[in-house]
């Protein structure tokens, strides 16, 4: 199929009619900017295959804010040696003409025709949409939808099926259908699609393993009711054996032949009790013994240290009476020290003083001197500021005045110099004794004369000549001269001078005059800040500080003529000062010595005395006697006590009354457990008689027979739904196996195109197909192996390029079975770079041989090296308007 001429009228942006025509057989590029029109024209395409000529649905296709308009395209292309022109129009006088090699169909006919010839469909009612598109919406990518191409072959699945013939057929032929359904169908009363089981046969597990739990329950409690027939007659015999022997009698007489053991043990520890208190008593009364006898041998060692103590306390008073007369006199010396050097500090400060007096008095001089000067120069400054300030206005000239002047004396030069450039210009060399006369004036020897009026030359024995200038109106220039001569003259007047030269001089002389009262104004504002009368004020008030230092200084001067430096005196001072509190300290430890050592002395004394007194008591040495004798009582008593303590303790270590303790608790607890046995035997042996008498009564015999039964019966059932499902299984295999084996004889056409295309973008890379025709997993060499992945884990600029070889190598396909093809592309491989792009070219210009491509592009740029010519929408809208 080969599309010749695209005519469109009132359709979108197309108001007037768009004519694109001499298409040629292979590539076709279209280039434009956004909004120029490339989609619409693809849109119209679309419109005029697609869209019923009767709908109501394609308003969008009227140009914007045209409600009354109706979209029209017109298309003649070539097919099978024969040319169609097919011409349709929307909304308002809707029709559809098609004209094959002259004969004419027209309405639903040639609708019908265009749906059977490129295999797609019309909508029952409404726009058309992607279902309806058939082959041509997987041939036709619009913009932005290079990369789905799963959609577009679902699409397109029943138009290729029929397209490319038998093969297809084969495998999608009813018959083969309805086996592999009918075998699904039983299968799936089994199975759930997903392979799990389902209805009975998904049951039947379960309640083959509940039958067999069941029996195992049954089992269990037949071995149970077996155990439990056992252990009655054993506790039969065990019950018989305890009526019979009564073992816990023994025992409890083994109890309280313990517990008479331990009572006698525990009398003897009662009694040991007792002496052990007994000996903690006479120990205690031991240690009082003691420790009194150590008091009476002490106080005789303590009577020999007070009379010690006694003598050095008056030895230590007597010498301290003895310094406490040089301590008084050296801390008199030392204060009379001070008071003096306190009086020569006072008078070093005097000192001080007046010399800081002085100097203040010097600085105050200076300050006067300089306030002094400054108020004299202020009076001067602000005379000769009031004179500047009085001659300020008599040099003024006002600057429009200035300004006036100035140009008034400008265009005076310049005429001045026009008039001397044009004037005529008479140059004479008069021979020696020879002369003429101008206007009566003689002319001698040499020289140059300028003209702007006429002259006369008189020369003496010839005769007059008159010169008269030529060139411009030197007249009305003469004149203009004289007035600006007037207005100068008027000027100078008024200023009151004769000259520019004077008018620049006397501006300069305002300018140096004002800069100089600025000067004087800043030289007094330093001089005097706050004004010339408090300036005098300050002068004042220096001159009576001073008269007034000088009274101070001679006041002081008599009073600190011979004090040392303050330095010398402060120091002075320190040292007298430091001596004082050194004495004084002295005198204090002294004094607080002698009182510390009468005190002890009288305190000696007093201790001594009454130690004496108290050692020459008459009844001490018959105390100390007693004390005696009673310490001898008592170790005796102590030492029978430790005697029978240990005598005793024998004894009881000898009866373990621990262990017989352990042995009344041992014996009176078996004796417990082996009647309270012997007692839960008994209620044992009746339970347990109670219960098998019930299990005897349940028949676990039979129910276990009958579950075993029904256990039986359900396995077989399994087996057979098992044997039923694997021979489905199998079968659905088989049929699916063949089916599978015819597909790849038809998918081979189909994968040695997509393999040509394919190694011009990816060499030794593969794309498989699966059963419905659609690019599944791209198998591919990278430099770390082979790498497999499905279509849509590619990026989207690679789904893009995956999604254009697909569509060509069906192209090709729906070539070879008799099928007409045109591809377009609208802004397709936007998103390839630089590298792939180039890839995709050589791709787009192979299929260009066997099919023709419109490519629509905002990017001419790109697509320069395909061979062909772009046609700019620029200048096919020109071509049309024209």
């Amino acid at each position: 199929m080969k599309l010749k001429r695209i005519r469109i009228e009132q359709l979108r942006q197309f108001q007037n009619p768009l004519v694109v025509d001499d298409l040629q057989p292979g590539i076709n590029v279209i280039t434009g900017p956004n909004e120029s029109g490339k989609s619409t024209i693809a849109s119209a395409i679309r419109a005029a295959f697609f869209e019923r000529h009767r709908s109501s649905s394609v308003s969008d296709l009227q140009p914007w804010g045209d409600s009354s308009a109706a979209p029209q395209v017109m298309l003649e292309f070539d097919w099978q040696d024969r040319h169609w022109r097919l011409e349709k129009r929307f909304l308002g006088r809707k029709r559809c003409d098609l004209e094959i090699a002259g004969v004419h169909y027209s309405g639903d006919d040639a609708e019908e025709q265009l749906a059977e010839l490129l295999g797609f469909q019309h909508p029952a009612r409404g726009a058309s949409k992607a279902e309806h598109w058939g082959i041509p919406g997987l041939l036709w990518i619009e913009q932005g939808a290079g990369h789905e191409l799963r959609p577009a072959v679902e699409h397109a699945a029943d138009h290729l099926q029929s397209a490319l013939g038998a093969g297809l057929g084969e495998v999608t032929s009813s018959g083969g259908d309805e086996i592999i359904q009918a075998v699904a169908t039983q299968k799936a009363v089994f199975l759930t699609a997903t392979g799990k089981p389902r209805g009975e046969f998904a049951k039947l597990p379960g309640q083959i393993a509940q039958q067999r739990e069941e029996l195992a329950g049954l089992e269990a409690r037949i071995a149970s009711y077996r155990q439990e027939v056992d252990r009655l007659s054993e506790l039969r015999k065990q019950h018989a054996m305890d009526a019979r022997e009564k073992p816990w009698q023994m025992l409890r007489q083994q109890q309280q032949a313990a517990e008479k053991a331990l009572a006698n043990v525990e009398t003897l520890q009662q009694a040991q009790a007792v002496d052990r208190q007994a000996l903690q008593s006479c120990q205690n009364t031991l240690v009082l013994l003691r420790e009194q006898l150590e008091v009476f041998q002490r106080q005789q060692q303590t009577l020999l240290q007070r009379q010690s103590a006694a003598q050095h306390a008056q030895e230590t008073l007597q010498a301290l009476r003895e310094g406490e007369t040089e301590i008084d006199v050296k801390h008199q010396l030392a204060e009379k020290n001070y008071r003096q050097a306190r009086l020569i500090e006072q008078q070093a400060r005097q000192q001080e003083q007046l010399s800081r007096l002085r100097q203040e008095l010097e600085r105050l001089s200076q300050e006067r001197v300089a306030l002094d000067d400054r108020l004299e120069k202020a009076y001067r400054v602000q005379a000769e500021l009031l004179a500047q300030r009085r001659a300020l206005p008599r040099q003024r000239i006002d600057e429009p005045t200035l300004e006036k002047l100035r140009k008034q004396h400008k265009q005076r030069d310049d005429l001045e110099i026009r008039l001397q450039s044009i004037a005529t210009r008479v140059q004479y060399n008069i021979l020696p004794d020879q002369a003429i006369e101008l206007d009566g004036q003689a002319l001698s020897m040499q020289g140059e004369i300028l003209l702007l009026e006429s002259g006369e030359v008189t020369i003496p024995g010839v005769g007059h000549l008159r010169i008269i200038p030529g060139g411009e109106d030197i007249g009305e220039l003469s004149r203009r001269q004289r007035q600006l001569e007037d207005v100068l003259k008027a000027l100078f007047e008024q200023l009151e001078l004769t000259s520019l030269e004077e008018v620049e001089r006397r501006v300069e002389a305002h300018q140096r005059l004002d800069i100089e009262i600025q000067a004087n104004e800043r030289l007094l504002s330093s001089l005097a800040p706050k004004g010339i009368d408090l300036l005098s004020q300050a002068c004042e008030t220096c001159k009576q500080q001073c008269e007034t230092l000088s009274a101070q200084c001679r006041s002081q001067t008599a009073l600190a003529e011979q004090a040392p430096s303050l330095v010398d005196a402060e120091a002075q001072r320190t040292t007298a000062e430091q001596a004082l509190k050194l004495a004084e300290k002295r005198q204090a430890d002294h004094q607080l010595a002698l009182n510390g050592a009468r005190r002890d002395a009288a305190n000696s004394d007093v201790e001594l005395q009454r130690l004496q007194a108290e050692l020459s008591a008459p009844d001490r040495q018959q105390r100390e006697r007693e004390l005696s004798q009673q310490l001898v009582e008592q170790r005796a008593e102590y030492a029978s006590l430790e005697q029978r303590i240990a005598n005793r303790q024998q004894r009881i270590d000898a009866a373990q009354p621990a262990l017989l303790q352990q042995d009344v608790q041992r014996f009176a607890r078996s004796a417990e457990q082996l009647e309270k046995a012997a007692h839960d035997r008994e209620l044992a042996l009746t339970e347990l008689h109670s219960r098998l008498e019930a299990h005897s009564a349940e028949g676990l015999e039979e129910q276990r027979a009958e579950c075993l039964l029904l256990c039986e019966q359900l396995g077989r059932r399994f087996v057979e739904m098992e044997r039923r499902v694997a021979a489905l299984s199998l079968l659905d295999t088989l049929l699916k196996e063949k089916r599978h084996a015819l597909t790849q004889r038809l998918q081979a056409p189909l994968q040695r195109h997509l393999n040509h295309y394919l190694a011009l973008l990816f060499p030794q890379a593969s794309l498989s197909v699966d059963e419905n025709l659609i690019p599944t997993q791209l198998t591919r060499t990278q430099t770390f192996g082979m790498e497999r992945g499905t279509l849509e884990t590619l990026s989207f600029g690679a789904r893009e390029q995956m999604g254009l070889i697909s569509r060509l190598a069906y192209a090709d396909l729906l070539r070879e079975a008799g099928r007409p093809t045109l591809i377009i592309l609208d802004d397709a491989l936007v998103h390839s770079d630089a590298q792939r792009l180039a890839q995709m070219k050589r791709i787009l210009f192979d299929a260009a041989e066997r099919h023709q491509v419109l490519l629509f592009s905002c990017h001419p740029e790109d697509w320069r090296d395909l061979g062909v010519a772009p046609r700019d929408m620029q200048a096919l809208k020109a071509v049309s308007d024209a």
